[in-house]
């Protein structure tokens, strides 16, 4: 096969897979995904969490820099510079792959016009620098902070013998059945399943604890309770608008609410873990 015709089919093979990529925009996500080194900067192996504290520091040192030029208060402009050199060069010694994602020819150009006190070549510096940490957080900011810092619920314990997700789906489950009596009518139903849904929240409310250990607010709080002594009433002797309302507020403080943290973070973990879905990819 000559050379030409090799090149050729390639540029083809390129062109079908883009072009099918391009066709099926709306089902593929593209993720970048960091390093498997960096887990041991961060929890459950790392207890310090040293790469979050390292690019803390990275923050505050390049606001510092960028303080003490513009007043020129030299000694502290020193002080800082080294401490900004010191941990920006110490991200290729935590994640080694990332070394090549580092803007050293800019740290340099920086240390430089700090030592000639040149303003001008020191801001264009820390601009760049600034510049190449844009650049690595767009591509795994949100997918780092996703798959570290989202919760992980397979370790949460209930102390009954069920499943926590099978215990959540549960939950969900009684509320809607509060709804569907509610709707038509069966007393009885609603306010047997509202004492079910009161001992599963009672339940879950013990796993809580697990991960908020310093926390003061309690689940159910105040609030959720005194909801719940509304909507048992109003299932006895209130309206349906009356019930349906509790019935909703009850959704929002006991569900949606942490939901909206929770949930969304760990199904976003969930997918970003278990990695591509290539058979549905392909059946697609």
């Amino acid at each position: 096969m000559k050379w030409t015709h090799f090149i050729f089919l390639q540029c083809l093979l390129i062109a079908v897979v883009g072009a099918v990529v391009y066709i099926h925009n709306d089902e593929v996500n593209l993720h970048k995904i960091p390093p498997a080194s960096l887990a041991k900067w961060y929890k459950p192996e790392n207890k310090r969490q040293e790469w979050l504290h390292n690019m803390f520091k990275l923050r505050r040192e390049m606001q510092a820099v960028k303080l003490y030029s513009t007043s020129n208060e030299y000694e502290l402009l020193d002080k800082w510079t080294a401490q900004l050199s010191k941990h920006y060069l110490r991200i290729s010694e935590m994640v080694p792959e990332w070394n090549k994602k580092l803007d050293v020819e800019a740290l340099t150009r920086l240390q430089v016009s700090v030592k000639d006190r040149d303003q001008q070549s020191l801001s264009l510096a820390l601009d760049d620098l600034n510049t190449s940490c844009d650049s690595c957080h767009r591509d795994y900011r949100s997918t780092v902070a996703t798959i570290y810092r989202a919760p992980d619920f397979s370790t949460v314990k209930l102390s009954q013998p069920v499943k926590y997700k099978k215990h959540m789906k549960e939950l969900i489950r009684r509320v809607n059945q509060i709804k569907i009596a509610s709707e038509d009518g069966k007393q009885d139903v609603a306010l047997s399943s509202l004492s079910e849904l009161k001992h599963g929240i009672k339940l879950q409310g013990e796993t809580c604890v697990q991960c908020h250990k310093k926390d003061t607010r309690v689940y159910p709080d105040i609030k959720m309770i005194k909801t719940i002594e509304k909507l048992e009433q109003s299932l006895a002797t209130g309206t349906r608008k009356e019930q349906g309302r509790a019935l909703g507020t009850l959704a929002v403080q006991a569900c949606a609410r942490c939901h909206g943290t929770h949930r969304i973070a760990y199904d976003n973990k969930t997918v970003l873990a278990d990695g591509p879905n290539w058979r549905e990819l392909i059946k697609h």
